[in-house]
């Protein structure tokens, strides 16, 4: 597994909902957001993906909830990489307050989806070992 990969984001007002707290889809962005900056930073961006014919797939997201967001807290939402054999992959996420607390884990299991076949392609850590300027950030 990679050391995680980090951004900052601040809790905007317009993302809270009626009770004051960050909405629940919103902490599904924060985590999409987290996972292309990574990809963006280790030279992995949508245009190298597309013309490769290649595109990244979420097939499942776990979100388990742990203390509550408000407009104003500042955050991390780290970005690890866990591999294993075959055709998927784990993204391993956590959002956390300045004061370390941990608001949310994600959990995901991804693959790379070959656009021209419709199928995930069989080996996605041999892709992005090939395709990255920096796979310390895939954990490679």
């Amino acid at each position: 597994m990679s050391e995680p990969f980090s951004v900052p984001v601040t809790v905007r007002g317009y993302e809270t909902d009626s009770q004051g707290h960050l909405n629940q889809s919103v902490y599904l962005q924060y985590a999409e957001h987290a996972r292309w900056t990574l990809l963006q930073a280790a030279g992995v961006g949508q245009a190298e993906l597309l013309a490769q014919r290649i595109g990244p797939v979420a097939l499942e997201t776990t979100i388990r909830y742990l203390r509550e967001l408000r407009a104003g807290d500042e955050v991390e939402v780290n970005c690890a990489f866990e591999w294993g054999d075959g055709k998927t992959f784990r993204i391993l996420q956590t959002i956390t307050k300045a004061d370390g607390t941990v608001s949310a884990e994600v959990t995901s299991v991804g693959g790379l989806l070959d656009l021209e076949k419709r199928r995930l392609i069989a080996n996605p850590r041999e892709f992005f070992e090939q395709l990255t300027t920096d796979p310390s950030l895939f954990g490679l």
